[in-house]
């Protein structure tokens, strides 16, 4: 029975990963490439989309890799421990924002971004993995799954909230404002990795084989509950990474800047905070939710259903700032279905786990939760790609002229605004009723 101390050491490491470097890449780097560093569109759609097709063969890989893998610390717990203090460094680099012209900046957003998602994997695919070593226990399973998206949306919760008055504490330019944020919220990352690898336990001996073979790519191939589970998986992050990558936009464009109600500003970060909070205490409530229904299918189905309902409500919320709460209410009620959602999805790679390994004979516990961390960074990724591009479609163009100076031009207000609503709302819903199909075609009934 693992004790309180290794489920918060667990946790740790989600609020690492996707409470702080993984939540600021969603919902401020696209709005950052583009008006801060002064990417294009077509560069920063291009950058993304480049990253995710280097996942997918990096992040197989890493997870056959972090299998094979036998040290002191175990096999999964190494990868957190020294891959901690690269994972904030390159976090902290890849918010600053050198002075150079538009190819020398092109050239240093590439080259971070890709080193990022390179670490990224290194780290979290290990991570991901720990949860089928550390206990054979379904129901515990669930509480350390839980406790990990706890950990993600409280981090998650503290750094968007905290974001605007940082930036006001740190004063100075836009740049200046993220390059020392990177740096604060860099150390923080590579404290919480650190801690979960040396914290966590492996109490479970993954059955490895013999010797490397292309076999369990082949098996994986075969294994239907994997693939229902990845597009699941894919469609919840695609779900995730449009309203992420779009709220920063809604509020530039649509609302016409920050939102001051009573003192508290509310921008993109502090408005998605509610969803964070939300989620926080449903991710808690999950078991109990799962329990109480009487499977996780059921329960993923239910909180698609409340993501499909609340998608659609938003879009006919008027652009005004007058209905903010009205806003806030409605993206509060869509994350009690991310909240209950959200630990569920890593609890079921671990029972894909658990069918392979009874149907091939060995253990793919990393490569196959290597699959779940792709699938976030496909979704995340591409979503934030493609808004990039449907905003230039619509009429939105960024660049940086001879000076190394941002420079936005915006063609088609009306149609710029009518595309990030539609983006933060309806693309979302259709994304969720994707999701739905395949849950109801998903086999395992656990």
């Amino acid at each position: 029975m693992a004790k309180l101390k290794e489920k918060i050491g667990y946790a740790l490491g989600d609020a690492a990963a996707g409470g702080i470097t993984w939540k600021v890449m969603s919902i401020a780097f696209p709005l950052f490439f583009t008006n801060i560093f002064g990417l294009t569109v077509a560069d920063t759609a291009t950058l993304m989309l480049i990253a995710r097709m280097f996942d997918v063969v990096t992040d197989p890989m890493m997870g056959t890799l972090a299998d094979r893998t036998q040290s002191r610390w175990g096999t999964y717990r190494p990868w957190l421990i020294y891959g901690a203090i690269p994972f904030g460094l390159i976090f902290a680099l890849l918010l600053y924002t050198p002075e150079f012209g538009p190819v020398g900046k092109r050239i240093w957003a590439y080259t971070l971004y890709l080193l990022m998602m390179v670490v990224y994997t290194a780290v979290n695919v290990p991570y991901g993995s720990l949860l089928g070593v550390m206990t054979d226990d379904d129901n515990e399973k669930n509480q350390f799954s839980s406790f990990r998206m706890v950990g993600a949306y409280a981090m998650g919760f503290i750094t968007l909230l905290s974001f605007p008055y940082l930036q006001k504490l740190v004063g100075g330019t836009d740049q200046h404002q993220y390059a020392v944020l990177g740096a604060f919220f860099g150390v923080i990352a590579a404290a919480g990795t650190l801690a979960c690898g040396l914290l966590t336990k492996e109490r479970l001996k993954p059955v490895r084989a013999e010797k490397f073979s292309f076999k369990p790519f082949g098996d994986l191939f075969r294994n239907r509950p994997w693939i229902i589970l990845t597009l699941i998986g894919v469609c919840m992050n695609f779900f995730n990474g449009f309203r992420y990558a779009v709220a920063g936009y809604m509020f530039e464009y649509c609302m016409h800047g920050d939102v001051t109600v009573s003192g508290l500003i509310i921008n993109y970060t502090v408005f998605m905070t509610f969803g964070e909070l939300t989620c926080m205490i449903f991710g808690g409530i999950s078991p109990v939710f799962t329990k109480w229904v009487g499977s996780k299918r059921k329960a993923f189905i239910w909180a698609a259903v409340i993501c499909i309902v609340t998608s659609i409500a938003f879009f006919f919320v008027p652009m005004d700032a007058a209905y903010i709460w009205v806003m806030v209410a409605i993206v509060i009620l869509t994350s009690i279905g991310i909240g209950i959602y959200s630990p569920l999805l890593w609890s079921m790679y671990a029972d894909v786990s658990d069918y392979s390994t009874a149907k091939n004979g060995t253990s793919s516990t990393g490569l196959i939760f290597s699959s779940g961390t792709m699938a976030m960074k496909f979704g995340t990724a591409i979503s934030g790609s493609l808004v990039a591009l449907l905003l230039g479609v619509a009429g939105f163009i960024s660049g940086t002229d001879v000076n190394g100076q941002t420079v936005i031009t915006i063609t088609d207000a009306d149609a710029v605004n009518r595309m990030i609503w539609a983006i933060f709302s309806i693309f979302p819903a259709i994304i969720a009723c994707i999701m739905l199909g395949l849950l109801y075609i998903y086999p395992i009934k656990k």
